[in-house]
């Protein structure tokens, strides 16, 4: 079954506040990857930082090539700068982890209502005072496995709804294919590990200027360029290498 949309899912790992402003900068990229693309990319919720990073984020990226294009993005990431906040000059080490998501149809796995807790809250996002005046944002708990997934970029209760279950059901499919022994978390952790530095798929070395990517031993320049959205040659790095032989 061909996946046609994904949710990209960013968080923060460890850095602190850099980590989050990290997080921020690698959900823009995609994003403007995406608009290079002519692809629909949307924030479905978010939890900003102090400093205006994100701590966490969703975004669902709307066509059928998003996954088999992007699906390499899973992991964690790491950046080595020096922050805006860093009075002393000195590189620091922060991460990101990013999560993959392939959106499915609702048949593809049913959500008994019985398993869900629905609940709704005013939206804090993008969309204009109209948006906050009535509780539009929609929060879903999955009891059998305590997963929790929000939707907030709607402005209709009902359209939250149905894609906080549209990401519900991404986190349930991805688990039950990955044959997760014990839980959702489990699978997560799989995917992109425990959020530590020393655990990466990438380095983002903004002192060099230089991208590696640790799976296929591959390193790229113009840093600048390729936070700007400019991911093919990533995504032509890796399509070779997974290309069946001629």
């Amino acid at each position: 079954m061909q996946p046609q949309s994904i949710f990209l899912e960013i968080r923060a790992g460890a850095g602190g506040a850099e980590a989050s402003l990290f997080a921020r900068d690698l959900a823009s990229m995609y994003m403007k990857y995406a608009s290079r693309k002519g692809w629909k990319a949307t924030a479905i919720d978010s939890s900003v930082s102090d400093l205006g990073g994100y701590k966490e984020i969703t975004i669902e990226v709307a066509n059928p090539d998003a996954y088999p294009t992007l699906k390499q993005e899973a992991g964690v990431h790491r950046v080595q700068r020096i922050p805006d906040t860093e009075k002393s000059g000195r590189v620091h080490t922060s991460t990101a982890s990013v999560a993959v998501l392939p959106i499915y149809p609702p048949q593809a796995l049913e959500i008994r209502p019985q398993d869900i807790e629905v609940s709704f809250s005013r939206s804090g996002g993008a969309g204009g005072q109209n948006v906050n005046k009535v509780e539009t944002a929609v929060r879903i708990t999955h009891k059998p496995t305590g997963l929790v997934v929000r939707s907030q970029s709607e402005r209709s209760q009902a359209r939250n709804r149905e894609r906080a279950l549209d990401i519900l059901r991404s986190k349930l499919m991805e688990a039950h294919q990955e044959k997760a022994v014990d839980s959702v978390a489990a699978v997560r952790r799989e995917q992109i590990g425990t959020q530590d530095r020393s655990e990466k798929i990438r380095t983002y070395n903004f002192t060099q200027d230089r991208v590696t990517d640790h799976r296929i031993k591959k390193s790229w320049h113009a840093i600048e360029r390729i936070m700007a959205g400019d991911l093919d040659p990533i995504v032509k790095a890796f399509s070779k290498t997974t290309a069946p032989p001629e």
